[in-house]
C-alpha cells in the first residue's frame, strides 16, 4: 500500500490514523522470537516497531522527516492503548510501552475508527448579506440596485442620448451601512474565500461559521502596528510584561534590551523554562479548540506552497485579536531562536529548532478531545509555520483590496434606468489581481470603447431605419464619441461606402426619335485652301 497525500476535508485526524495503521500492519517485518525459553511466531521487538514506524512517518508527505523517534514511541503506545497491537501475551490498554526488547505483535484485526454519519448537503455557497430588501419608512428612490451586466443592447439604452432617444431614469442611493453591516461581510467574504481555497462544497464540514466572530476579522485587519502586530483595545489581555521580556531576550540574543546580561551559567536555559512553563499552562491552544479541523484540513495542501500560505492567512484572521497577537510574537521569537547561532544550546540532546516544535507545540494546536494524532499534526503545523510566519501572519492583502472595494460598490450612487433591474444580475464576489498601470489604461479605454464600437457597428448596419435617420444618429454619434467614429470611419470615402449613390443613365437615343433626317457632308470654308 503505497502512501498518499490526504487532502483537506472532514475527519482528516481520523483517515490519517486509519492510514498509518493500515501502512504500519502492511510494512512492519514478523518473525519468530524467543522469550523465556518460549518461541513466538509473527510477532517484533519494540525497538523493531519504533525503528519500522519512525522510517514509515518520516517518508510520509503527510508528516515528514522532522518527526522524531521520541514522538514515535508515544504514538506506539496510543496504539497500544487503543488495540493496534498487543504484547505477546494478549494484553492491551495501557500506554506502558518502551523503546526496548519486549515482544509485541498484531491482533487478529487491528480496529479502524468509524467515520461519523453526516447528511451530505450540497455545494454551499457562503451567503451574503442581502441588500434588496429596503428599510421600513424608506421611501422607493433609496432602494438598492442590483449591478448590471452590460451587452450591446443595454449599451445602445444607456447611450441611447447619443442618438436622440433620452430614457426616463432616476439617482438611487445605496443604503448605508452600519458597522454591522461592514462586519458581516468582511465575515462572509472571508469565508467564501477560505471555503474556496480549501477546495470544500461546505465549511460546515470543518467549521461552525455561527460562532465566527466578524469583529475579530476586522480588528486583525485595521488594528496593527507597523510590523504588522495586533494592538488589543483591551489592554488586561495583553500579555504580561515579565513574559514579554522574557521573551524579546532570547529572540534578540545576545542583545537584551530588557534584561541584564546574564551573571550564570544556564541562564537562557531558565528563561526559556519560564516561557515555556507560561504557554504551556494555558487552559486552551492559542489557534483554539473551534478552529482545530480547519487547521488540520489546512496540512493536506501543505505541498501547494502559496495555497497553503493564503488558506493560513485567512484561517489566522478568523482568531480572537488576543490569540492572534500572541501567536504572533511567539512563533516569531521561535524562528529568530532556531536561526540564533549566537544562543547557547538551550539542550544537550535535542537541536534547537527541534525542541521549539516540542515546546510549543501543543499551545499552539491541540484538539479539545484527545486525538491520536495530535502531537503529529500540530508539529507539522508549527515547523511550516515558523519557516513562513512573516507571510503568513499578514493581512492577506488581495482579500483586504477585494473586500473593501465590495463594500465601496454597495455604497456608490447609481443612476437607475426603467427596465434595467429585468437586465440585471448580481454577480458573486471577485478576487482582484494586482495589473500595471499600462496594462489598468489600456483595459480602462478598452472597457468602455468596445461596448461603444458595438453599438455604432448596430447603428451603421442596421437596413431597418431610413437612410435619413441612419445619417442622423450616425451625426449625433459621432458628435457625443468623436474617437471611436474616427476608429470606424477614418475617412469620408468608408463612411460614403453606408450610403453608395445611385447611377442616373441616361435612356439610348433611338433612331425614330430623330426629328431631321440625315444631311450629306458639305465642304465648308474652313476647309478651303
Amino acid at each position: 500500500m503505497e502512501p498518499g497525500l490526504v487532502g483537506p476535508g472532514p475527519y482528516r485526524a481520523t483517515r490519517l490514523w486509519n492510514e498509518i495503521i493500515e501502512l504500519f500492519r502492511a510494512g512492519m517485518p514478523l518473525r519468530k522470537h524467543r522469550c523465556r525459553f518460549k518461541s513466538y511466531e509473527r510477532c517484533f521487538k519494540a525497538s523493531e516497531a519504533v525503528d519500522c514506524l519512525h522510517e514509515l512517518l518520516g517518508s510520509n508527505q503527510n508528516f515528514g522527516p522532522e518527526v522524531t523517534r521520541n514522538q514515535t514511541v508515544k504514538l506506539l503506545r496510543k496504539f497500544l492503548k487503543n488495540h493496534v497491537i498487543e504484547d505477546i501475551k494478549g494484553r492491551w490498554g495501557k500506554e506502558d510501552f518502551q523503546d526496548d526488547g519486549h515482544l509485541y505483535r498484531f491482533p487478529p484485526s487491528s480496529p479502524l475508527k468509524p467515520y461519523p454519519k453526516k447528511i451530505s448537503c450540497g455545494k454551499e455557497v457562503i451567503k451574503f448579506p442581502d441588500w434588496n430588501e429596503p428599510k421600513a419608512g424608506t421611501s422607493q428612490e433609496y432602494i438598492p440596485v442590483k449591478s448590471i451586466t452590460m451587452n450591446s443592447e443595454m449599451w445602445y439604452k444607456r447611450h441611447s442620448i447619443a442618438i436622440g432617444e433620452v430614457p426616463a431614469c432616476k439617482l438611487v442611493f445605496r443604503r448605508e451601512l452600519t458597522q454591522t453591516n461592514i462586519e458581516e461581510i468582511w465575515k462572509s467574504m472571508t469565508l467564501s474565500r477560505l471555503q474556496k481555497v480549501l477546495g470544500l462544497d461546505s465549511l460546515d464540514e470543518v467549521l461552525d461559521t455561527k460562532l465566527v466572530n466578524s469583529k475579530h476579522i476586522v480588528q486583525n485587519t485595521y488594528n496593527v502596528n507597523k510590523q504588522g502586530i495586533v494592538t488589543l483595545e483591551d489592554k488586561s489581555k495583553e500579555l504580561p510584561h515579565w513574559i514579554l521580556s522574557a521573551m524579546k531576550c532570547l529572540a534578540n540574543w545576545p542583545s537584551c534590551s530588557d534584561l541584564k546580561q546574564p551573571t550564570y551559567s544556564g541562564f537562557e536555559r531558565d528563561v526559556f523554562k519560564t516561557i515555556v512553563d507560561y504557554f504551556g499552562q494555558m487552559k486552551e491552544p492559542l489557534l483554539t479548540f473551534h478552529y482545530f479541523d480547519v487547521f488540520v484540513s489546512v496540512l493536506g495542501l501543505l505541498q501547494k506552497h502559496s495555497k497553503a500560505v493564503e488558506a493560513l492567512q485567512i484561517s489566522c484572521l478568523l482568531l480572537p485579536p488576543e490569540n492572534r497577537k500572541r501567536l504572533q510574537l511567539l512563533v516569531r521569537m521561535m524562528a529568530r531562536i532556531s536561526c540564533n547561532k549566537d544562543l547557547p544550546p538551550l539542550s544537550e540532546s535535542v537541536r534547537t529548532r527541534t525542541l521549539m516544535v516540542q515546546a510549543f507545540s501543543r499551545c499552539i494546536l491541540c484538539s479539545k478531545d484527545e486525538i491520536d494524532l495530535d502531537e503529529l499534526l500540530a508539529a507539522k503545523l508549527v515547523s511550516f509555520l515558523m519557516d513562513n510566519y512573516q507571510e503568513i501572519l499578514s493581512v492577506p492583502s488581495i482579500l483586504k483590496s477585494s473586500i473593501e472595494e465590495h463594500i465601496i460598490h454597495l455604497q456608490r450612487v447609481q443612476i437607475k434606468y426603467a427596465g434595467a433591474d429585468t437586465d440585471a444580475t448580481f454577480p458573486p464576489p471577485s478576487f482582484c489581481h494586482q495589473i500595471s498601470t499600462d496594462e489598468f489604461e489600456y483595459q480602462k479605454t478598452t472597457g468602455s470603447q468596445e461596448p461603444l464600437a458595438a453599438l455604432l457597428e448596430e447603428i451603421a448596419t442596421n437596413k431597418e431605419i431610413s437612410v435619413k435617420d441612419k445619417k442622423k444618429k450616425l451625426k449625433q454619434f459621432q458628435k457625443s464619441y468623436p474617437e471611436v467614429y474616427r476608429v470606424r470611419f477614418p475617412t469620408p470615402e468608408t463612411e460614403a461606402v453606408l450610403f453608395p449613390e445611385k447611377n442616373k443613365q441616361k435612356p439610348p437615343i433611338l433612331m425614330w426619335a430623330l426629328k431631321k433626317p440625315f444631311q450629306p457632308f458639305h465642304r465648308t470654308r474652313s476647309f478651303r485652301m
